[in-house]
C-alpha cells in the first residue's frame, strides 16, 4: 500500500500543502522531489533554533544554494519564518518553496497573508477508493477509515485509537490552545453525535457543562487542525424556508467512529449511517479538491423536513446526492432527491446506497456507493 499513487498533481510555483497528520503530506514530498532541500519543524531542536532565530533559513539556503527546491515541514511551529520566506521569493525567483502544515491556526493568525499571494494553497487528504484499487473494502474503510497512517500501519485499530491522542498532545497541549484537556475530550466525545447532522452548539455545551462560545472556540479549533468540516445550506434561488445552521462532519470516518461511545442499547444503524455519509463527504472533498474545479459542497434541508445530503454546486456542475446505509431503493428515500429537484431541475441526482443494483428512477441515478466512490476519480467527471 505504500507505493499507491496519490492523485495530488505537482505544481511548479510556490504553495503550501495543508493537510492532516498522517494524510502522506511527507511521502508524498519525499518520492516527487528526491533531491530537494528539506526543514523538518517537528524536529524540537531545529524548531527551537528557528524561532529563536528565524534569519538562520538564510544560512541554511546559502548551505543548499544547488537545490531549487526548499520544503519546509509544518511551518505552523514556526509562522515567523513566512517573512523570510517571502523575501526569499522576491530576491530569487528560481526557488521553488513548499510549506507543509497540519494546523491552519498559527498561520491564520500569524502569515500566510505575509506571502502576498505567491504561494498557492493545496491540500492533501486521506486516501481516494480509486487510489487504493483492488485494495479498498467499503466495510473496512467504514471501520478504520482512509487515513493512510492508520491504513498502512501494522495495527491499524491501534494506530487509529491512538490517532486523537496524537493530535491532543503534539498540537492542542502542545501550543497551549485550551487550558482543560478532559473538557476538550468530554467535547470531543459529544460532538460525534452531530456527526452528519446540522450543528447545534447549544445542545453541545449542555451536554458538556460549558458555555456555546467555548464549544464554538472549540469546533473553530478542530477547523484549524484540519479535524473538522462544517458544510453550508445550499440556499440559491431558494423557494421555500430553509434551517440556516451548518452541518458538521469529522475530516475522516474512521476518526469519527474511533471517538464514538458505543453501548449495549446503541444500534449499530445510528453509528454505520453518519459513517457512510462521512466518508462520501471525505471523498468528494477530495475530488474537488484534487480535480480544480469551481465547485462548492453544501446540504439542503427545509423547514420542513425535505433533505438532501450534498449539494455541489458552481460554474463546473450541479449535483445533488442522497446516501443511504441500506440495501434497497425505497420511495421515501428517493423523496428529498425529489423535492429538491422540483425546485432545481437543472441538477443531476445521485442516490448512493449499499444494495449491488445500478439503475435509474424518475431521473435519478441509484448506483452503489462502493462502486460510486470506486470510480471517483480527479480526472473525470462524477461517475454515471
Amino acid at each position: 500500500m505504500s507505493e499507491l499513487l496519490r492523485f495530488l498533481d505537482h505544481f511548479s510555483q510556490n504553495y503550501f500543502l495543508f493537510g492532516p497528520r498522517g494524510t502522506g503530506k511527507s511521502t508524498w514530498l519525499q518520492r516527487r522531489y528526491p533531491e530537494a532541500a528539506r526543514l523538518d519543524l517537528l524536529d524540537t531542536a531545529l524548531q527551537r533554533q528557528y524561532l529563536a532565530y528565524p534569519e538562520r533559513l538564510k544560512d541554511f539556503l546559502a548551505a543548499h544554494k544547488n537545490h531549487m527546491t526548499i520544503i519546509i515541514d509544518e511551518i505552523q511551529r514556526v509562522p515567523q519564518m513566512l517573512s523570510i520566506v517571502h523575501q526569499q521569493i522576491e530576491n530569487n525567483k528560481a526557488l521553488h518553496f513548499i510549506l507543509t502544515g497540519s494546523s491552519a491556526r498559527k498561520l491564520k493568525q500569524e502569515g500566510v497573508d505575509l506571502l502576498a499571494g505567491r504561494a498557492v494553497v493545496r491540500h492533501m487528504h486521506p486516501f481516494m477508493a480509486a487510489e487504493m484499487g483492488d485494495l479498498f473494502d467499503l466495510e473496512k474503510s467504514l471501520e478504520k477509515g482512509m487515513v493512510p497512517l492508520v491504513r498502512m500501519a501494522e495495527f491499524p485499530e491501534k494506530t487509529l485509537r491512538g490517532y486523537i491522542d496524537l493530535y491532543l498532545e503534539q498540537e492542542v497541549k502542545a501550543e497551549g490552545i485550551v487550558r482543560r484537556l478532559d473538557i476538550f475530550n468530554r467535547f470531543l466525545e459529544a460532538l460525534t453525535f452531530s456527526q452528519a447532522q446540522v450543528l447545534n452548539t447549544a445542545a453541545i455545551a449542555r451536554d458538556c457543562a460549558v458555555s456555546r462560545n467555548t464549544v464554538e472556540s472549540y469546533i473553530a479549533i478542530l477547523e484549524d487542525l484540519l479535524l473538522a468540516v462544517r458544510i453550508p445550506v445550499f440556499s440559491k434561488r431558494a423557494k421555500r424556508a430553509l434551517v440556516s445552521h451548518k452541518k458538521f462532519f469529522f475530516f475522516d470516518c474512521g476518526v469519527y467512529q474511533s471517538l464514538r461511545p458505543a453501548g449495549p442499547i446503541d444500534h449499530p444503524s445510528e453509528i454505520a449511517g453518519p459513517a457512510l455519509e462521512g466518508l462520501v463527504m471525505q471523498h468528494l472533498r477530495a475530488w474537488i479538491d484534487y480535480r480544480d474545479c469551481r465547485l462548492q459542497m453544501y446540504y439542503w434541508r427545509t423547514l420542513a423536513g425535505s433533505e438532501v445530503d450534498f449539494i455541489l454546486y458552481g460554474n463546473d456542475g450541479f449535483y445533488a446526492l442522497e446516501v443511504k446505509n441500506s440495501k434497497t431503493i425505497r420511495p421515501e428515500d428517493l423523496r428529498g432527491l425529489k423535492s429538491f429537484r422540483q425546485e432545481y431541475p437543472e441538477c443531476s441526482a445521485y442516490f448512493l446506497y449499499r444494495g449491488e443494483e445500478k439503475t435509474d428512477r424518475d431521473g435519478i441515478h441509484c448506483m452503489p456507493v462502493a462502486d460510486f466512490l470506486k470510480r471517483l476519480d480527479p480526472k473525470n467527471p462524477l461517475p454515471m
